[in-house]
């Protein structure tokens, strides 16, 4: 029930609560409540106020009509703004940035322009998202979630003249994510030139794979290239495939190693073959377990290893040093001719023995200058052949000396020299041609002895670790560790799938101090 009257109290006002005496109105007898007013008075008339009013019910209190909210439509331009002109992001805790909004021309302190605003991303979740972010001056478009002024966040960034956008009519074929530090994901799609670079500008640092080109768009050559100033490791846990034989399209598979695999077969029969040449001629064989075991390790890196092919040849070289070094063997194979050259000195050592052996087109052993000496300092020396033996002295001569005894004997008979004299001994006649024989007094010839070292000591020294938990007593297993010799000298290492640390030598029995480092594990 709405309920008109009119008045002259100037008291009344909306909202008051008034009683009605004898109004002859039903339902008002607890009263009526005043919506609104209109006065009026003029000179000629006294003051007359009309009201609009509703029975009062305490049960039923009054509610005006909602009034509507205000929206606003479509995106408001704003600009990301910090405390000190950050050069990196000024967000919170929650990565929400501050705005002032370009139509805001009040003064305000710097990064207070606005209560923390969120940035929309296309991508987003509790430990995961997509959030590149944004630094002072960034131009963005705020939008309101449902219209809601209170409820504001960043829509999108927008480029404009003074932060002009890095891909434009120059370079319309290039998708570029770049930083502000020249982080760089950069993926050409013009045809035929197609390129990706990856790229930081610590240490230069850079992927460029496909069509590569340098700063002026000129190609500077095509594959892929990974390059840096500063330090490089590769490094692949289960093992690490070189190769470069590939299949058209990219059509192969990734670890397709038939070529290097029948390279090794092929090297292993040629050991084969010569290690029972060898055994039946009285030589060492050659050490073809290790071999096979390391074709086995290799196979499909089946073990963590690390294998090089190239069906058109490999070359390794430095102008410095090369060292090539193993724990167990080292075995060099070719098919046709292996060839070792240095333009001074050759060195071969061998803590055991040396055994060198031709199959077929004998061996020759040539000094164009300088003398060639062969010495067994602390054993024998013997030299034999099937067929004859020549030696020469083409413009000197021979002279074979023997501290104890010297023997000549060719079918039974001899000829005897020592220090008691010289004997010959035959079964038939001995014949001496000469135009005169002398005999004289006695006579010795007095050489100088050759010196032979002494037997070197052959103890050296080698031990393993085994590293184990001190608590369960179980092996510790490729954990990283470090020996430190006597000498200060560092050897670093990681222990073996039994625990063990590789094998140490020595020449002397000496301490040593074992560091062993506990596995650290990151939540990135």
């Amino acid at each position: 029930m709405i309920i008109q009257g009119e008045c002259n109290d100037y008291h009344l006002l909306p909202g008051q609560r008034i009683i009605i005496d004898n109004s002859g109105i039903e339902g008002i007898n607890e009263g009526v409540i005043i919506l609104s007013t209109q006065s009026y008075a003029d000179r000629s008339d006294a003051y007359q106020c009309h009201f609009t009013a509703i029975p009062y019910d305490v049960l039923k209190p009054y509610r005006p009509m909602p009034l509507p909210w205000p929206q606003v439509a479509g995106t408001l331009p704003a600009r990301v703004t910090s405390p000190d002109n950050d050069t990196y992001g000024y967000i919170d805790t929650m990565g929400r940035y501050r705005v002032k909004f370009d139509f805001d021309l009040k003064t305000w302190k710097n990064g207070e322009e606005s209560l923390w605003v969120r940035l929309a991303k296309p991508y987003a979740g509790s430990t995961y998202g997509f959030h590149f972010p944004l630094i002072d001056g960034t131009g963005v478009a705020i939008a309101f979630s449902e219209g809601n002024p209170d409820r504001p966040y960043i829509a999108h960034a927008l480029h404009d003249s003074t932060h002009p956008d890095h891909v434009t009519t120059i370079n319309k074929h290039r998708n570029v994510i770049r930083t502000p530090a020249n982080n760089k994901l950069r993926m050409d799609d013009k045809r035929g030139q197609e390129h990706i670079k990856l790229a930081t500008e610590y240490g230069k640092t850079q992927l460029n794979i496909g069509h590569l080109v340098d700063q002026n768009k000129e190609q500077r050559g095509e594959g892929f290239e990974l390059r840096t100033d500063e330090w490089g490791a590769i490094a692949a846990n289960k093992g690490l495939y070189l190769t470069s034989q590939t299949e058209p399209k990219a059509e192969g598979k990734q670890l397709d190693m038939q070529g290097a695999i029948a390279q090794l077969e092929n090297a292993l029969s040629i050991a084969k073959a010569l290690q029972n040449a060898a055994i039946a001629s009285d030589a060492h064989d050659a050490d073809t377990g290790s071999q096979e075991q390391l074709k086995a390790t290799l196979t499909q890196l089946a073990q963590s290893g690390i294998i090089a092919y190239a069906q058109e040849g490999i070359a390794l070289t430095s102008p410095e040093n090369i060292q090539l070094s193993t724990s167990n063997s080292v075995s060099v194979t070719s098919e046709n001719q292996t060839d070792i050259n240095a333009l001074k000195n050759i060195t071969l050592s061998s803590g055991e023995s040396i055994s060198l052996f031709a199959h077929k087109s004998g061996m020759k052993v040539f000094a164009n200058q300088g003398d060639v000496e062969v010495q067994a300092q602390n054993a024998n020396l013997n030299m034999a052949a099937k067929q004859d033996i020549k030696i020469d002295s083409v413009d000197g001569k021979l002279t074979v000396t023997a501290s104890q005894e010297l023997m000549l004997m060719c079918g039974g008979s001899y000829i005897k020299l020592s220090g008691e004299g010289i004997e010959l001994g035959t079964a038939d006649n001995v014949y001496i041609k000469s135009s005169a024989l002398q005999k004289m007094g006695p006579e010795i010839s007095q050489i100088d002895s050759l010196y032979l070292p002494c037997k070197t000591d052959d103890s050296l020294y080698h031990i393993k670790f085994l590293l184990k938990d001190t608590n369960t007593n179980e092996p510790l297993k490729n954990v990283k560790y470090e020996i430190i010799l006597a000498n200060g000298i560092k050897l670093k290492g990681i222990s073996d799938n039994k625990g063990y640390t590789k094998k140490i030598i020595s020449e002397n029995n000496e301490i040593v101090n074992l560091r062993i480092f506990k596995p650290s594990f990151t939540n990135n």
